[in-house]
């Protein structure tokens, strides 16, 4: 039997790789329901805007690999080249301690921040609902958020965790002073864009620009922010 995690993050690989990997849809109930190779007998899927990760269990770790590499490139219809260089492999015990410090916060682009346990959460339900868990990755991810959990309360970790949208609010403060009645503009429409463009709302920004290379997203996030949506293409003159 092989425990796997085959995956890149913000360390391994630039934002553009990430984006082209990740999935867009919430209940992963498509992607999920794709694996029936026999090198893989379960699978957990992690997409947030920071990692791709697939958790797998196996009979064989080099036929899990392949079969990982694989369904990604035919996912997102990528040529393996573009995005194989950025994966990394963790295996058994090593793949243990990579979730339990996913979970915990500790593998974050900002140490601690409170919105991976959910994410983590999110990702074993969509599996377990997919039934695509079974013995081992149920006992894994149960343990991983009790473990992180354990290490929120006793470490006092999350205490005063921010995520990357309010560090980023936070650091727009100490350079403008402040922020009522300024203009924002935000890149991107996923869940950190979204968290940003909030944390700018109350902070007292009176006008907002949203961005995104889908069109269809940026429409739909600036409408809920009373917000002008903008063409990927068309930012640069806004910048002005």
């Amino acid at each position: 039997m092989a425990l796997l995690v085959v995956g890149l993050n913000h360390k391994t690989a630039p934002v553009a790789v990430r984006e082209r990997l990740a999935f867009a849809d919430q209940t992963l109930a498509e992607p999920l329901a794709r694996w029936h190779a026999p090198a893989v007998e379960e699978v957990v899927i992690l997409s947030t805007c920071n990692r791709v990760e697939c958790y797998l269990q196996g009979p064989d770790a080099e036929a899990g690999v392949r079969c990982c590499i694989d369904f990604l490139a035919t996912s997102h219809g990528l040529p393996e080249a573009q995005f194989v260089p950025h994966l990394y492999q963790l295996h058994d015990l090593e793949a243990v301690r990579h979730l339990f410090r996913v979970a915990s916060g500790l593998d974050s682009l900002v140490l601690g921040e409170p919105q991976i346990l959910g994410q983590v959460k999110a990702a074993y339900g969509a599996a377990r609902a997919a039934q695509r868990t079974g013995v081992v990755l149920t006992q894994l991810f149960e343990r991983a958020l009790h473990v992180a959990k354990m290490v929120r309360s006793a470490t006092g970790i999350s205490d005063h965790a921010v995520s990357v949208s309010s560090a980023a609010v936070e650091l727009a403060k100490k350079i403008f002073e402040q922020l009522s009645e300024r203009t924002a503009m935000v890149l991107g429409a996923g869940e950190t864009s979204e968290l940003a463009a909030r944390h700018l709302i109350r902070q007292g920004v009176t006008r907002l620009f949203v961005a995104n290379r889908s069109p269809q997203r940026a429409a739909k996030l600036a409408q809920e922010l009373q917000a002008k949506a903008l063409l990927w293409e068309e930012f640069p003159e806004y910048l002005v």
